[in-house]
């Protein structure tokens, strides 16, 4: 205990910040990589009415003061014997730990845009234009291929249309369904 008795009061302050912060993250982080932590960070830990705030990450929460602990205690450890000026280094220890608590919110927001639903689904597909990748023959004697691209897929769906023979090649506009899978097509 030595080590501790002998250090400014400022520096035994960002130590006492440091190792707490770190031994709560590390558990925190086992617990949610064990599958136990059932909280992703969104909940605030106090009694407040949030329900008018509709965002994906709150601001005040356990998480996000350990994420500012960590960077705030941890870069005054690191700084204390380069920077001498105490305001200077206070300063730049706050800054630390916001961008601590900021990178952990660009990483939820990361996260979040992994849960997005990128399923296709047929009907997502009217209005959109699409290439023929098979003549379409003219009104619906048959069925022809076209390419569609839906939220950044291309599929190969079947076609019909209700006037003249449209070409391979040519772009069209789809304009509704038939039987819950085939387009139904006109020239643009």
């Amino acid at each position: 205990m030595d080590f501790f008795s002998e250090m400014p009061p400022l520096l035994k302050g960002f130590w006492f910040t440091a190792i707490p912060a770190s031994v709560i993250f590390l558990l925190q982080t086992v617990m949610t990589f064990a599958g136990t932590d059932t909280s992703d960070g969104t909940g605030a830990d106090f009694d407040s009415d949030l329900d008018g705030a509709h965002s994906p990450f709150q601001l005040f929460s356990l998480r996000n003061l350990v994420n500012f602990l960590l960077g705030f205690g941890w870069s005054g450890v690191a700084f204390h014997s380069v920077i001498p000026n105490t305001g200077l280094l206070v300063g730049l220890s706050l800054a630390v730990g916001i961008a601590f608590v900021v990178i952990f919110f660009l990483i939820i927001r990361q996260m979040r845009g992994l849960a997005e639903d990128n399923s296709f689904r047929v009907a997502d597909t009217i209005n959109m234009t699409a290439e023929v990748y098979l003549a379409i023959p003219a009104q619906k004697s048959g069925m022809g291929k076209v390419l569609v691209s839906v939220r950044g897929s291309v599929r190969e769906l079947g076609a019909v249309t209700l006037a003249d023979k449209i070409d391979t090649g040519a772009v069209v506009k789809v304009t509704a369904l038939e039987n819950g899978n085939i387009l139904i097509v006109e020239k643009i």
